[in-house]
């Protein structure tokens, strides 16, 4: 494909998105180079024009492989066909300047797990000096909570700063909490997970890839004075559950297969249900850049806890699995300051802000601030695979009703 070459979209990748022109009903793509390759026409299936990507998902993992290696030899400049599928092809590539990109997938429930030990540690550091930075349990399972998957948008939407109550100011007298937009605006790079296949009430997952179709970046947006504020004794609210960014496209795992690494030692060893049967790690680097300007590199490889674990954890109590259930990995933060992958790590709590190359510093987010995260990924013959960028522009609070 012309143009696809050096673009990290390339055949070895193929990510999938819902896209749409002029108004038109959202439908199934995969991205090729700067074009989008309209499925339902191209492969004669309606299933690409469900308006999610939720009814192809629950074909299963055989139907994932057989796709794509159906679009790859369709796309295979060194077939003995390659000028007559070239030719059949044309018509639905479109030019990705043309298409609206959409939410992929219909999410059911959205998982957010806590699965970067340096994370951990550092926010432990920083809130619990006196005390061992992490809790007993983190070491012994995959810390997670239950998002809101109804504020899960696409990459692209703004972010409208949250209101909420936040911790009382020092010398109020009595303490009284303070209600207002967040001062404290944050963001998590994260990696997320998509599930294809489901599962019955009461049965735990099986292997990840019969269940996991892909990865996508995630943003989860957070208001750090509000969640220091309400977190305690039942963890996250509404200083997490004003929005959740997602990329529009979806990486199959398969297009994954070179970046998969053992995974990072762990002591104690989990318990049985917990330990790794397969090398899980994935090798994706990743960057975050604030207003173009990239403020860290988080490697994925370092996380402690692996997505096998996360399902298996996620899923041992017998809790259902959904086509188009979200769970995603935390905080990606590595061992080296300028690998953190939040503001709240990078700039200690606000103590020591961020300078940017015009002059300017940040502590937390300001209005108008755009926050994209982008990553790669090791592919074949040395072909880096590109995961689709999630990014989002912070909007003003909106006025009390």
């Amino acid at each position: 494909m012309p143009g696809a070459d050096g673009s990290g979209f390339t055949a070895a990748n193929l990510p999938y998105g819902m896209f749409s022109l002029d108004g038109e009903t959202p439908r199934a793509g995969v991205r090729i180079g700067h074009h989008v390759l309209d499925l339902a026409p191209a492969l004669h299936d309606e299933v690409f024009a469900s308006g999610s990507l939720n009814a192809f998902l629950a074909r299963g993992r055989t139907a994932w492989h057989d796709i794509r290696r159906r679009i790859q030899c369709l796309l295979d400049a060194d077939a003995p066909e390659a000028a007559a599928n070239r030719a059949a092809l044309e018509p639905h590539l479109v030019p990705l300047e043309r298409v609206r990109m959409h939410l992929p997938v219909e999410i059911g429930d959205y998982v957010d797990f806590y699965c970067s030990l340096e994370h951990a540690t550092n926010l432990g550091r920083m809130f619990r000096p006196d005390e061992n930075p992490l809790k007993p349990n983190w070491r012994h399972l995959p810390v997670g909570y239950h998002g809101r998957s109804g504020t899960v948008v696409v990459s692209g939407t703004p972010i409208v700063r949250p209101r909420g109550q936040r911790p009382p100011a020092p010398d109020s007298k009595p303490p009284r909490p303070v209600f207002g937009p967040s001062a404290k605006l944050d963001i998590e790079a994260e990696l997320g997970f998509v599930v294809g296949t489901p599962t019955r009430l009461g049965e735990t997952a099986g292997d990840l890839a019969d269940h996991v179709f892909g990865v996508a970046l995630v943003n989860d947006w957070s208001a750090r004075d509000i969640q220091a504020w309400e977190y305690v004794p039942l963890g996250p609210f509404l200083g997490k559950s004003f929005a959740t960014s997602m990329s529009a496209w979806i990486t199959p795992l398969e297009a994954l297969a070179h970046a998969r690494v053992p995974g990072r030692a762990q002591d104690p060893e989990p318990l049985d249900y917990l330990r790794r049967r397969e090398p899980w790690g994935l090798d994706i680097t990743m960057e975050v850049l604030l207003d173009g300007e990239r403020v860290s590199r988080p490697p994925y490889r370092e996380m402690y806890w692996t997505p096998d674990q996360m399902l298996a954890h996620m899923t041992v109590n017998g809790a259902r699995l959904r086509t188009g259930d979200l769970f995603a990995s935390g905080t990606v933060s590595g061992p080296d300051a300028g690998q953190r992958g939040s503001l709240i790590e990078l700039t200690w709590n606000g103590s020591e802000p961020v300078k940017l190359s015009d002059g300017r510093t940040r502590a937390f987010l300001e209005d108008g601030d755009t926050v994209t995260v982008t990553a790669t990924a090791p592919g074949p013959d040395g072909t880096p695979i590109v995961l689709g960028e999630v990014t989002g522009t912070i909007s003003p609070a909106r006025t009390a009703p």
